[in-house]
């Protein structure tokens, strides 16, 4: 098992399916998580579907990318967070059914840069086929305080009108 650098890693992972958009939109939920392994589940409906009726191609890459980069997340230091820099995806067998499930585990951590890989599934979990399989390097950023950004006391909000 892996160590984590962030005792409160569990309020980091709250926060990257509370308050992504797109995920709560999309539907993703978290099953499980331990400092470097995570488990989602995607309910699916139509919306999820392409015009052949099988699951889209974009909606198990996201799930894949955010399950891996949650995995990420859950080892690195508080103030931290990561970005996914790159990522491969293997689409081997068109999804269907009710439900995908995903694995996303770390493969490799450094200072700077997280390996990671998902697998997606359909179909419940004795059943269940991989249809997808993702390899994920993500970014760790530190955030910037306010003096190091240029954004501290008296410094003007950069123009973002064109």
């Amino acid at each position: 098992m892996m160590e984590t650098r962030n005792s409160a890693y569990m309020d980091e992972i709250r926060r990257l399916f509370d308050t992504a958009p797109f995920i709560r939109d999309l539907g993703l939920e978290l099953v499980a998580i331990s400092p470097g392994r995570c488990e989602t589940m995607l309910p699916l409906t139509t919306r999820h579907l392409q015009q052949d009726g099988v699951v889209h191609a974009g909606v198990l890459a996201t799930m894949a990318d955010h399950t891996a980069g949650t995995a990420g997340a859950s080892l690195i230091a508080a103030g931290d967070h990561v970005l996914t820099a790159e990522f491969k995806i293997n689409l081997l067998r068109a999804a269907r059914g009710a439900r995908l499930h995903c694995i996303g585990t770390v493969l490799k951590t450094g200072r700077r840069l997280i390996v990671a890989e998902s697998e997606v599934f359909d179909g419940d979990p004795g059943s269940a086929k991989l249809v997808a399989k993702a390899t994920v390097t993500l970014a760790v950023m530190t955030q910037p305080s306010a003096e190091t950004s240029g954004m501290g006391a008296g410094a003007s909000q950069p123009d973002t009108k064109e």
